[in-house]
């Protein structure tokens, strides 16, 4: 999703936007795309060529950002940006397979780019609930005040610590993706593992 944009501009993005990129991940694989669609077959050929822009993507043996907030959250930290009620996409392992089969067995979707995503945005708070609800545990979130955070984090940077004005707002942005275009395309209404599900199963994972 990188490819599209590092933030997104308004409430969603969607294969329309004008890519953006920014640093050497996003933009490697926005010169990827352009290589994939200078090379397009021709349209007779009878080939499909499909470039997948998945959120970020989770399920057994994940490793990412996703397993160091478990790490924090499994040993009863609190989360103290409880206040920025943020909300983000991702993709099920399960929601990515389903959408590759159903491209590879029906040969009726045109060839294009396409967003993949589980069906529902959750936020920072509600992600920590699920991770506490597969392990059997209580929620610790703290609502400080957004502006004692903002000014910890300014303090932050001058001092090069931890927290820095540019890692809270990664942490607090919104990056909110559409599969609108992709479950038109598929003739399906929903995906079918829901995002609460889907990362139930990645934490029960993690504990096993």
């Amino acid at each position: 999703m990188k490819a599209a944009a590092d933030n997104v501009l308004g409430d969603v993005l969607t294969e329309d936007i004008v890519p953006a990129p920014k640093g050497p991940y996003g933009e490697s694989k926005i010169l990827a795309e352009k290589y994939i669609q200078d090379h397009w077959p021709a349209a007779d050929s009878g080939k499909k060529v499909y470039i997948l822009r998945p959120c970020m993507i989770h399920g057994p043996g994940n490793k990412g950002n996703l397993n160091l907030l478990y790490s924090v959250v499994r040993k009863g930290i609190p989360w103290p940006l409880g206040a920025f009620e943020n909300h983000r996409t991702f993709t099920s392992v399960d929601n990515l397979c389903f959408v590759i089969d159903e491209l590879v067995s029906s040969g009726n979707v045109e060839s294009g780019i396409y967003h993949i995503a589980d069906d529902e945005a959750l936020s920072t708070n509600e992600l920590i609930g699920v991770m506490c609800e597969a392990m059997g545990q209580k929620a610790h979130i703290w609502c400080l005040p957004k502006g004692l955070i903002i000014c910890a984090a300014k303090l932050g940077g001058a001092l090069h610590l931890p927290l820095n004005p540019e890692r809270l707002h990664k942490l607090t942005e919104n990056y909110v993706a559409s599969n609108a275009k992709i479950k038109r395309a598929l003739g399906v209404d929903y995906i079918p593992i829901t995002a609460r599900e889907g990362l139930r199963r990645t934490i029960i994972s993690f504990l096993k």
